[in-house]
């Protein structure tokens, strides 16, 4: 349900004639909308007839060059866009000054055009007259619908000029570009972080703000972010809608999909430019390059802890609150994290995804494939500083060097 505050009420507790009240308000808003559009064609129609005029006496009184004096337009001081009416240019000049006169009587929304405002109003009173022919789909603005109607058509008229990918929405492509270019527009004030998104500085400003408005209605975690509520959530219902078409292997996430196909193809497309490392998540790169820089920007507000990446802080800060929000449904056993649960129910399920390609060895967990898979490779990492012997696992130069000790 939406929740619309005006000085504290929600709206589900306003009387009905105040929506009656509301609802006349954005009637009466599209008719003189309606009514200053048709105002307007007809001005427009008028100053077309003696524009018309104007370019006829021109072409008739050019000189001798044989140039003709264009209409004039109004253009904007500040960044040269022209128009062809005055009021057009003084509703531009909004944007620059930053004046939004147009303000809701329900919430503090405020806004530069009459339209902008009619269209704001209905998120209160719940119309959405712009409806898709194909599915119950229904939207507030007209350009929200055709957008939409794209999802059925498949059309992607917005393409990359660089990968030819293309998009069905123009600001889609506007954020895929800063993949290329590398912009970064978007600055937090608190800390060094820079995004390519609005919506990624949003949520991160929560990382110091501590906000966690989206909170999940069957464990009251709370989640700075809607897409990891929608995630969460697929934890208590045990819904993995994205399959791996190659294993049996489910996610939640279609992210998650992507990065595990890279586990079947080898492809790891993000790479270290100091020490040449290469990762199949971008993600676990930007973790990564804080290694080298030593930078660890999340930090805890109640001990002196500090790590590379705030999901790590969040599972910390369970530490001093003892919370364990990720339940078993079988033994009721829990867990900090989603990741021990996942991990978890597979000692009551079997399951075993993690698959060796060499002699189908199968494991409950990523890293026991990866110890195996160095009995087939002969890699050993874990080098003793003392006497150089080398192990496949850690836990096997811990036990070497209690040896060490002893002696």
């Amino acid at each position: 349900m939406i929740m619309v505050r005006k000085k504290g009420i929600p709206i589900r507790n306003l009387k009905n004639n105040t929506l009656q009240i509301l609802t006349a308000r954005v009637e009466s808003l599209e008719r003189e909308e309606r009514e200053r559009i048709r105002a307007t064609e007809g001005n427009q129609q008028r100053q077309n007839n003696s524009n018309i005029n104007n370019i006829v006496n021109n072409v008739n009184n050019s000189n001798n060059n044989g140039k003709s004096v264009r209409p004039k337009r109004r253009v904007c001081h500040v960044c040269d866009k022209g128009f062809d009416r005055p009021s057009a240019l003084d509703t531009h000049m909004l944007v620059h000054n930053g004046l939004k006169p147009f303000k809701c009587h329900v919430c503090e929304y405020a806004c530069n055009t009459k339209s902008g405002l009619v269209t704001h109003l209905r998120v209160h009173s719940g119309e959405r007259p712009f409806k898709c022919h194909v599915c119950e789909y229904a939207c507030t603005t007209s350009g929200g619908l055709t957008t939409h109607l794209r999802v059925h058509s498949g059309e992607k008229p917005y393409k990359c000029h660089v990968c030819e990918k293309a998009f069905a929405n123009s600001s889609h492509l506007t954020r895929h570009l800063r993949v290329h270019s590398g912009e970064k527009p978007y600055k937090c004030h608190a800390c060094e972080y820079v995004c390519t998104q609005s919506g990624s500085l949003t949520a991160h400003l929560r990382v110091h703000s501590g906000e966690k408005p989206y909170k999940c209605h069957v464990c009251d975690e709370a989640f700075a972010n809607s897409s990891h509520l929608t995630s969460h959530l697929r934890v208590h219902s045990g819904e993995k809608p994205y399959k791996c078409h190659v294993c049996e292997y489910a996610f939640t996430q279609s992210g998650s999909l992507t990065a595990h196909l890279r586990v079947h193809s080898g492809e790891k497309p993000y790479k270290c430019h100091v020490c040449d490392e290469a990762f199949a998540r971008s993600s676990t790169l930007t973790s990564h390059l804080r290694v080298h820089s030593g930078e660890k920007p999340y930090k805890c507000h109640v001990c002196e802890y500090a790590c590379t990446t705030s999901g790590g802080l969040t599972t910390h800060l369970r530490v001093h609150s003892g919370e364990k929000p990720f339940k078993c449904n079988v033994c009721e056993q829990a867990f900090t994290t989603s990741s021990h649960l996942t991990r978890h129910l597979r000692v009551h399920s079997g399951e075993k995804p993690y698959k060796c390609h060499v002699c189908d060895e199968a494991f409950a967990q990523s890293s026991h494939l990866k110890a195996h898979s160095r009995a087939h490779s002969g890699e050993k990492p874990f080098k003793c500083h003392v006497c150089d012997e080398a192990f496949v696992q850690s836990g096997h130069l811990t036990a070497h060097m209690n040896t060490h000790r002893e002696k």
